[in-house]
């Protein structure tokens, strides 16, 4: 299951540092694969555990704090709400990426070996459509249009799709193997993560066409974007660091070193939290000094960083 990482990349509320870490009004969440856990992080520790089915990947999150889940090999999908047991959804398909509507009433679910996305009732889980897109669909971005970006990791391309009408409406070439995705805050850019060919491809929003190319470095596999946008953030998982890119020159401006195999990646705040999949722990990014400050020890086979905060990532 190592090649079916995805991440999920969500803005996060401001926090403070406390201990070199961080104190958040809403907690930190970091999915473990290996470990089959959900972790609540506050004030630099880990605060609770929630067990999960087995391999869990994808995360989600909608307006009211649900958290969503994929399991690709047990074909469902998990639901996490406050106050109440797990309970599980099953799909009709290998459910990988993952996005949530604002008001969690739909869920978009990437068919990793079914070259589709599917649009499911959140409370029922009864299928509402299905769309077409290319070969391995990873991670999944919606935006506030109700456009749903689609990484292709096989087919070299992002699909685009109208989950009105459940149709693809573009195809934009990216680099090879694109993963993951981040939009600007604004989402007038869409930044894709290509594993293979090293670089990240910048997707116009507007025009749903391929502006730039950027080295990123070695196996860029993460990516977020700052809460004031300048700055675009890169995990290396060959070189165990955080590239880090001006937005406005499309350059590297600086390389932070973080834990071994980096994965998934988070910006709250002025922080940035890193999933470092073989030592099994979160590096936390100082964004001001770029330097790793603490990191934190979780289950087995850390993957995604999120938190309740902007809804569909």
């Amino acid at each position: 299951m190592r090649h079916l990482r995805l991440i999920a990349t969500l803005a996060l509320a401001a926090a403070t540092g406390t201990g070199g870490a961080s104190a958040s009004a809403d907690p930190v969440w970091v999915v473990s694969q290996q470990g089959a856990e959900l972790a609540r992080i506050e004030a630099g520790t880990v605060a609770g555990r929630i067990p999960l089915g087995p391999a869990p990947v994808a995360a989600a999150t909608d307006r009211a704090g649900r958290l969503y889940l994929t399991h690709p090999d047990g074909r469902a999908v998990t639901v996490v709400e406050p106050g109440k047991p797990p309970r599980r959804l099953p799909v009709p398909g290998q459910a990988f990426g993952l996005a949530a509507s604002p008001d969690g009433a739909h869920l978009f679910v990437g068919d990793w070996s079914g070259d589709r996305v599917l649009r499911i009732s959140a409370a029922t889980g009864a299928v509402e459509g299905t769309a077409a897109v290319g070969h391995e669909p990873a991670h999944l971005v919606l935006d506030r249009r109700g456009r749903l970006f689609v990484a292709d990791r096989e087919s070299r391309q992002v699909s685009v799709i109208d989950t009105g009408t459940m149709t693809r409406v573009a195809v934009v070439p990216t680099g090879e193997a694109p993963f993951a995705l981040a939009l600007a805050p604004d989402e007038a850019s869409l930044y894709v993560a290509n594993v293979r060919s090293g670089d990240l491809t910048v997707i116009d929003t507007a025009t749903l066409r391929a502006r730039a190319t950027v080295p990123a470095g070695r196996m860029p596999y993460g990516v977020a974007v700052i809460g004031d946008g300048s700055r675009i953030l890169v995990t290396n998982q060959h070189a165990a660091a955080v590239t880090v890119i001006d937005a406005a020159r499309l350059e590297i401006v600086a390389t932070v070193a973080v834990g071994p195999y980096p994965e998934g990646i988070a910006v709250v705040g002025p922080l940035a939290y890193v999933a470092n999949w073989f030592s099994d722990d979160v590096s936390v990014i100082d964004l001001a000094t770029l330097r790793e400050t603490a990191r934190i020890k979780v289950a087995e086979g850390p993957r995604t960083v999120l938190a309740p905060g902007e809804p569909g990532r």
